[in-house]
């Protein structure tokens, strides 16, 4: 029973992650400006797109697939990925100060970080 609750959450994870992939893809100058993000010109909404976008693409794909497939090993890549965002902002937040907006990132992004790692301690590997 666990299991599954677990390989819910992920996959609800999963899908979300992919929804704000699609929505960046969609409209990277509102989204970005929501994380804090601006792109200037044709190159910074290409890079929202393809750097954030591709960033929450290939987490959310890798989290729905690993829930949807039961495998441990796929939630390798976006425990390895949001891991090492959350690292950054922590190194941000030490080197220039905690910005109060970051707080709920950083919380979420911790979140999302033990519930990954639960699933690649949990879930059986195939």
């Amino acid at each position: 029973m666990l299991n599954f609750g677990l390989r819910a959450l992920l996959g609800l994870l999963g899908a979300l992650a992919v929804l704000t992939a699609a929505r960046l893809w969609m409209d990277p100058s509102t989204v970005g400006a929501v994380m804090g993000l601006a792109g200037h010109g044709p190159l910074g909404l290409a890079t929202l797109r393809a750097d954030v976008g591709g960033f929450f693409a290939a987490a959310g794909l890798f989290s729905a697939a690993a829930a949807w497939r039961n495998n441990a090993r796929l939630l390798t890549a976006p425990l390895a990925m949001i891991a090492l965002a959350l690292c950054g902002r922590l190194l941000a937040a030490a080197v220039d100060g905690l910005e109060p907006r970051a707080t709920p990132s950083i919380a979420i992004e911790a979140a999302i970080v033990v519930v990954l790692a639960a699933g690649r301690f949990r879930l059986a590997v195939r």
